[in-house]
């Protein structure tokens, strides 16, 4: 549903860099496609493994109308490793600085994060669920659950879904 007035995905994502017109000039002229924004202002990110991040997310999808915008990092990963991107997940700003959860990191204020332009696909980060440009963000309580659910289906299952 599209509220009258509402941002776009564009407009909500470079609302907190520090230069819009900048940001906006990285993603349409630069080979690379991303641009930096700072977190901690308007949401934090936890990433997760993708070993749990991707479950994590399976979880999220069945439990919620539309999780909070989800980056996928397939960057600096091993070919090995290459179907277990990394998973970001936008939570509310201060969130990141009171998570206690291991193997999971988070990037809150002070910390930058490679962010593509919303719908277009980059070599090594995409969204795999886009922001929505209203701030919809993911609730970290409801995060953690998720993640738990998915611990325990990973554990039970090896990972495959039942």
């Amino acid at each position: 549903m599209t509220i009258p007035g509402a941002k776009t995905a564009v407009e909500w994502l470079v609302s907190v860099a520090p230069d819009p017109d900048a940001c906006r000039w990285e993603w349409e002229r630069n080979p690379l496609g991303v641009a930096l924004l700072p977190a901690g202002h308007r949401w934090d990110v936890l990433i997760l493994p993708g070993e749990l991040g991707r479950p994590t997310l399976d979880v999220l999808r069945r439990i919620l109308d539309r999780p909070g915008p989800v980056l996928a990092d397939f960057g600096a990963m091993p070919r090995s490793h290459a179907a277990m991107p990394r998973l970001g997940f936008f939570v509310p700003a201060g969130t990141a600085s009171r998570w206690l959860g291991t193997g999971v990191r988070g990037a809150g204020r002070g910390s930058w994060i490679v962010a593509p332009y919303p719908g277009r696909a980059t070599g090594g980060v995409r969204w795999l669920e886009l922001p929505d440009g209203e701030g919809t963000l993911t609730d970290p309580g409801v995060l953690e659950l998720a993640m738990h659910e998915a611990a325990a289906c990973v554990l039970t299952h090896g990972g495959r879904k039942s």
